[in-house]
């Protein structure tokens, strides 16, 4: 069964691609929507909730691990869970864990109850399952806890990855299972936490295809796609999706997990996804790399030396807006200044939030293939055809 109080609705399709809007306890979810990384429940880049409204964030997504381990996930229930620790009254979405466990924790050991590892700050051993993931994710009170998961490098081999997805099963049924039972508890943070699972698969089309008509018919609040971007072509995760998503259900949320520059996301709507997610555009911004419709631009460079314009022209961002000019931020930049990582991150945030609110509107008006077409042209960029059922 479901977990929380979500209500999916599916207000319109072209294509493959989907127009919806989730309803949840925290807020309405427009989808195709990308949310914005908050790692240790901030954006890096000296980025607050006040301005992530002002740029037209839905949601903010938090990290399950990194919190566990500091500042612990009990002291940010006794603050009233993330969304009060960080001041933020929109939906936030918790990852497992699982992607830093499997990446970051170095030596680890894998086995049916969880997975043992030693914490990446200060060496200590640590255990995380699938109870404990959820325990975790609770005392957080997230909005949307996803599920704890394997992710597989790719490529990896047909056996390991086969044994990987009849595990990653039998823990999301403890997941389930769990959050049930945390939800009920007169205590928790937020009793209408919802539950999303995740497809795996490596780069095997059966595997995924397999691994998806098993977890549909849990009736979670909403599916993921994990275990892309890790390795393989950026083709070969195209054509994953093209088989995978067909599988999961239509009426529900399909997220497709840590991808995301602006030539991807495109892609995936077209193939029918509602959430991203990707530290790139705060990660690139840090380094002084900006998006705009045009490409992607790198101010650090001699060009914008004496540019007086603002990033993009037309650009409704608080930086652009505000008239501050290439010149400037090139300045800050090059002398380390945090103020022109935070203009670089502000504008590379809008420019992904702004094209999430296009995205909508081109697939409600019946025009995705063209808006994704005339897109993709201006940062001189090629489409890429679907391909499958």
């Amino acid at each position: 069964m479901a977990s929380g109080n979500a209500e999916y609705t599916l207000i319109h399709t072209n294509g493959r691609a989907k127009r919806g809007r989730l309803a949840t306890v925290h807020g309405t979810i427009e989808t195709p929507v990308f949310m914005n990384v908050g790692t240790a429940a901030a954006i890096k880049g000296a980025v607050s909730a006040r301005d992530l409204e002002e740029i037209g964030t839905q949601v903010e997504l938090c990290n399950t691990y990194h919190l566990h381990v500091r500042p612990g996930d009990d002291v940010v229930r006794k603050m009233g869970g993330v969304r009060a620790f960080m001041r933020w009254n929109r939906p936030v979405l918790t990852d497992s864990g699982g992607f830093q466990v499997f990446s970051l924790a170095g030596l680890r050991k894998i086995r049916e109850e969880g997975v043992t590892f030693h914490s990446h700050v200060d060496g200590r051993k640590m255990f995380i399952g699938p109870e404990e993931s959820m325990q975790i994710q609770s005392n957080l009170g997230s909005t949307i806890a996803m599920a704890f998961d394997e992710c597989v490098k790719n490529p990896s081999p047909r056996e390991y990855v086969e044994a990987s997805v009849a595990r990653t099963t039998r823990w999301l049924e403890r997941c389930q299972t769990e959050m049930t039972r945390l939800n009920s508890l007169p205590d928790t943070v937020n009793p209408h936490q919802l539950l999303f699972g995740i497809d795996q698969g490596g780069t095997f089309e059966d595997l995924r295809i397999q691994h998806a008509r098993q977890i549909r018919e849990m009736n979670l609040d909403g599916y993921a796609v994990g275990g892309l971007a890790v390795g393989e072509p950026t083709e070969t995760m195209y054509r994953i999706l093209d088989v995978t998503v067909p599988e999961l259900p239509q009426n529900k949320p399909v997220y497709l997990m840590g991808v995301g520059t602006p030539a991807n996301i495109l892609e995936a709507v077209d193939r029918g996804v509602d959430f991203f997610d990707c530290v790139y555009p705060s990660r690139n911004g840090r380094h002084g790399h900006v998006y705009t419709n045009q490409g992607r631009m790198h101010m650090l460079n001699a060009q914008y030396e004496t540019d007086p314009r603002p990033i993009e022209e037309g650009c409704g961002c608080p930086v652009c807006r505000g008239g501050y000019s290439r010149a400037y931020i090139r300045h800050l930049l090059k002398a380390g200044e945090m103020l022109g990582m935070r203009f670089c991150v502000l504008h590379n945030l809008f420019f992904y939030n702004t094209m999430m609110s296009e995205i909508r509107q081109a697939v409600e008006e019946d025009r995705y293939p063209e808006y994704k077409r005339n897109k993709l042209a201006g940062m001189g960029i090629a489409p890429v055809e679907i391909t499958g059922p």
